[in-house]
């Protein structure tokens, strides 16, 4: 059975990019844009990982990582971003939940090497 995966992301081409990469790699991947569409789909299918965007359109991926992990405390989070931390930041965020963060320029191959930190291989 392959590993669920949840990636929420409200740029359509990162949202289709990871997900063809990571299901390629054997993952079973589900994407959304909005929190709204996140809440939903962890009702459907409760992932092993979850990877958002840390600047939503409508939402901080901070909110939604801690509405979320309310019912998901064991499920690990990626968070993607297109800004910089510094070390106090990077604390911080581990404080919240936040199993791993990195850039949204980040290879592919180390986005993997991610996941299968976390979660395994496929």
């Amino acid at each position: 059975m392959k590993k669920p995966i949840l990636i929420i992301d409200d740029e359509e081409s990162i949202r289709s990019i990871l997900a063809e990469y990571l299901s390629e790699q054997g993952y079973r991947v589900a994407s959304v844009a909005t929190p709204s569409e996140a809440r939903k789909a962890v009702k459907t299918e409760v992932p092993l990982l979850i990877i958002t965007d840390l600047q939503l359109e409508d939402s901080d991926g901070l909110d939604l990582v801690a509405q979320l992990k309310a019912d998901l405390k064991a499920v690990p989070v990626i968070l993607l971003t297109g800004v910089l931390f510094d070390a106090r930041v990077a604390e911080n965020l581990e404080s919240r939940s936040i199993s791993s963060y990195l850039s949204k320029t980040a290879p592919l191959s180390r986005v993997l090497a991610e996941v299968r930190r976390l979660i395994g291989p496929a």
